[in-house]
């Protein structure tokens, strides 16, 4: 790979280029056309002073840093010390300057990343669409090659999504609550890795849901993944470097239903692909997937756990949200505590049988999601939003309720629009996970050759 946080590092190290003219580059391109709804917040002058530090560091003969003076985005959720937290939102428009970095951004900073800015969002993060009235939406990155009219960027880390996509920058972090790091990756040709939720630190980040809510990033690839998993979870991921030829997998066919034609065709021929290459591929029942919108039909963690921060803040300034991040927080406001209880316990019962299935397996796989990039425009009515909106979500958000984790990673051909395959297992199965897609990447990158 040629284009990815680490190659770029390793032309840094080889004296190819210099932190400050990879910076320079990322700078120009966020200044582009295509990024004009990218970023609520630039941090050009602190990113530059970075970029030149390391520079100096390296031309004493120190070493180069794990991020190298370079480019990574963060979502507008998370604080930054000296800058207002907003999550994309009007309400918070006058919040005071964070006092300090959050942890993961704390632990981005000391592995030498260039933070440019905060990156728009689905306001308050609840959606995996991507839209914001108020900021306006961010076009998808990838799609405008092969079709003009602007597509959805996915959410709800949908600014982060674009500023790699579209070379603003080498990796956005971000926050995954039901799919906001896997959907908006998917849509445009990325890769997202929801790391088990526990792992990551999410103080300092207005929450969506406490529960549910993990701090994890966007990459260009698989190595850079891992590589920002190091840095966020602080600590080594152990790589067995598994063949695909030796992986048992298995596709759950709930995941399989309402796939459009692009996304199946390329779901299909990406495991002919691992098959060939020797993967036993294993289409199973799981049943369990059928039972979520039984198991949240009150509400769920996002609507009850939302509407306990939000609740006064939408008592004195309902106006000022978005109708349709409105609804949904007050979906939480007729959950009893019976109703939370019980929901906690069905989770528990609910994670305990699928772990059953999927502990037999050295991964799932799935399409991401089961369509490609609407455009922003057949999204204008509620019904076609949160229909789609629903699609998006249902295939991801069956990893965060059972606290696993999942890699998203594209496996189209340049000529469709960006497709995504889901490798995902159960808690704390991280490094299983990520050595599965590396081999995974390289068998689909392999075939594309």
């Amino acid at each position: 790979m040629t284009n990815d946080l680490t190659a770029a590092r390793a032309a840094l190290l080889q004296g190819r280029m210099t932190a400050a003219e990879a910076l320079a580059a990322s700078l120009e391109r966020a200044d582009s056309a295509g990024n004009t709804k990218t970023y609520l917040t630039r941090f050009d002058a602190q990113a530059l002073a970075v970029a030149q530090s390391v520079d100096l560091q390296r031309a004493a003969g120190a070493g180069l840093p794990t991020l190298a003076g370079l480019a990574v985005s963060v979502k507008a959720l998370f604080d930054v010390q000296g800058q207002p937290t907003t999550a994309a939102s009007r309400v918070l428009a006058g919040a005071p300057a964070a006092q300090a970095d959050c942890p993961a951004v704390a632990r981005l900073r000391s592995a030498g990343a260039a933070l440019t800015g905060h990156t728009n969002m689905t306001e308050f993060a609840f959606s995996g669409v991507g839209l914001n009235p108020h900021h306006s939406t961010p076009p998808n990155a990838a799609t405008p090659a092969l079709d003009p009219e602007p597509r959805i960027p996915g959410g709800s880390t949908s600014g982060g999504a674009v500023s790699v996509a579209s070379g603003a920058a080498w990796a956005a972090l971000g926050s995954d609550t039901g799919g906001s790091i896997r959907i908006p990756a998917a849509l445009q040709g990325l890769v997202g890795f929801k790391n088990t939720a526990r792992l990551t630190p999410t103080e300092g980040a207005i929450p969506l849901s406490t529960t549910l809510d993990t701090t994890c990033a966007i990459t260009r690839s698989v190595r850079d993944a891992v590589l920002l998993h190091e840095v966020l979870a602080a600590r080594c991921v152990t790589l067995a470097g598994r063949p695909v030829g030796t992986l048992r997998l298995a596709v759950p066919a709930p995941q399989l239903d309402a796939l459009d034609s692009t996304v199946a065709r390329a779901f299909e021929r990406t495991l002919a692909t691992l098959r060939q290459a020797g993967a036993q591929i294993d289409t199973i029942p799981l049943p369990e997937l059928n039972e979520l919108a039984a198991i949240n039909a009150t509400g769920g963690f996002s609507a009850a756990e939302s509407w306990a921060w939000h609740r006064r803040l939408l008592a004195e300034h309902q106006a000022d949200y978005d109708p349709r991040v409105a609804v949904r927080i007050r979906r939480g406001e007729t959950m009893s505590a019976a109703d939370y209880i019980d929901l906690t316990h069905a989770r528990a019962d609910w994670i305990a049988r699928m772990t059953l299935t999927t502990r037999r397996y050295d991964a799932l796989i799935s399409p991401t999601v089961p369509i490609v990039a609407p455009t922003i425009a057949s999204l204008a009515s509620d019904e076609a939003f949160f229909a789609v909106n629903a699609l998006l979500l249902r295939n991801p958000s069956s990893v965060n309720m059972l606290d696993g984790c999942a890699l998203a990673l594209p496996c189209h051909t340049p000529d469709e629009l960006p497709v995504s395959l889901m490798v995902w297992s159960h808690a704390l199965q991280d490094d299983t996970v990520l050595d599965a897609s590396l081999a995974i990447e390289a068998a689909l990158s392999k075939e594309r050759s």
